[in-house]
């Protein structure tokens, strides 16, 4: 083995092989980065909402296209909410309901205030609300109101206020955190005013306004705004396929839409899946040429050994023998090769992730497992192909003497 050693270093290009590590190290590196940000990003997409099912749909009337003004109106009305419950597709429908009277809201964590506003409230049928009953119940005359706060709201806290002023950053496991007073004044005729406490129960990534208990809003519109008649501007359904053809011409034909969210969040999905995979064939194609030099390297070095090599199985060595000493260099390679480019993965995620992480802090911190399969897949695959065509290169001047 020594002898073989000392053959094979004397032939050995410090470039070539150079050239190799970097370029399999680079190779390497884009494949797994962009496994691995895939998986860390895409739940930021496709998580569903912790209140509300993925098969439940907003609508809503087109007012009119840019830049034109529409007389239509944008509320629903009676034979309209008929013909839509009585679609084949869809399961059950519900109508949201706003509130009537004013409301101004000042919200604070730890003490720190950061929302002091007129707000607009809306509700929508219990049985669209996925949360604990005893949690989404409202007991006429109590001054205590369970809220769900659009998840806007909180990463705007998370990314902006308390990144600046050090402030503690809210999960959902810290919604208790938050401190949220409401004051609610009559309108029209009405001159009551009172003073209620919001209890957050959570956050919702498919709303952007703030909800409240189906029996609160009724209660609370009958006592401030009695002489109004809420008209119906949205509704909520179960259908049993979002992704149906049939949902998109029925809503086209009539002048109804979605709300842009939930088609943006599907185009968004798709570019992000289409831009990591243009990533990992780059990354992929970089791996190749660098396997190309490692394997011309490791062709040039035997040919250059061949007399030498072809007398050592002369003298008795085996093919396998003499091919080890290039199969254990190639080994180590790919092996130092690999630790380098996921402890530079770990450095490279921990940095996105925090990013990640005050932008949507409910999203769970996953692995690297992901990456660090893939990784070990390239690593064995290269591997094995190095050490067959070692083996046959030997085995030529072998049996060609």
């Amino acid at each position: 083995m020594n002898l073989i050693w000392k053959l094979l270093r004397q032939h050995i290009s410090i470039a070539q092989f150079a050239g190799f590590f970097f370029a399999n190290l680079f190779g390497m590196f884009i494949v797994l980065l962009g496994v691995q940000f895939y998986r860390d990003v895409l739940p930021v997409f496709t998580a569903e909402d912790s209140f509300m099912k993925a098969d439940y749909l907003v609508v809503s009337k087109q007012i009119g296209t840019a830049g034109t003004l529409s007389g239509r109106s944008s509320a629903f009305t009676q034979l309209e909410l008929s013909d839509i419950t009585s679609q084949p597709f869809i399961r059950k429908a519900g109508t949201f309901m706003g509130n009537e009277f004013r409301v101004t809201a000042q919200m604070g964590v730890s003490g720190t205030n950061i929302l002091h506003s007129e707000i607009f409230m809306q509700s929508i049928p219990d049985e669209f609300i996925d949360a604990p009953k005893a949690d989404w119940q409202y007991r006429e005359g109590s001054i205590e109101v369970p809220v769900i706060l659009p998840r806007t709201y909180i990463n705007m806290y998370n990314f902006g206020l308390a990144q600046s002023r050090s402030l503690p950053k809210i999960s959902d496991g810290l919604v208790g955190m938050i401190d949220l007073a409401l004051s609610i004044r009559g309108v029209g005729g009405e001159t009551a005013s009172d003073n209620y406490q919001g209890r957050v129960i959570g956050f919702s990534n498919r709303m952007n306004e703030i909800l409240v208990p189906a029996s609160f809003m009724k209660w609370a519109n009958a006592k401030y705004a009695p002489s109004t008649t809420p008209e119906v501007t949205r509704l909520i359904v179960e259908v049993d396929n979002p992704a149906s053809e049939t949902i998109t011409r029925y809503l086209d034909s009539h002048g109804y839409e979605l709300d842009k969210d939930q088609l943006n969040v599907e185009k968004t999905t798709y570019f992000l899946r289409l831009v990591v995979t243009i990533v990992m064939v780059v990354g992929l194609i970089i791996s190749l040429l660098s396997f190309y030099i490692l394997m011309l390297s490791v062709y040039l070095l035997v040919q250059k050994n061949s007399s030498k090599l072809e007398s050592l199985l002369l003298i008795g060595y085996s093919p396998r023998r003499v091919a080890l000493p290039y199969q254990l260099l190639t080994l180590g390679l790919n092996a130092v090769v690999l630790v380098i480019a996921i402890v530079a993965l770990w450095l490279v995620r921990d940095y996105y992730m925090d990013i990640i992480f005050a932008l949507f802090p409910q999203i769970e911190e996953g692995t690297m497992l992901p990456a660090l399969c893939v990784g070990g897949i390239l690593f064995a695959l290269v591997t094995v192909v190095n050490y067959i065509a070692i083996q046959r290169k030997i085995s030529g001047i072998y049996f060609r003497k």
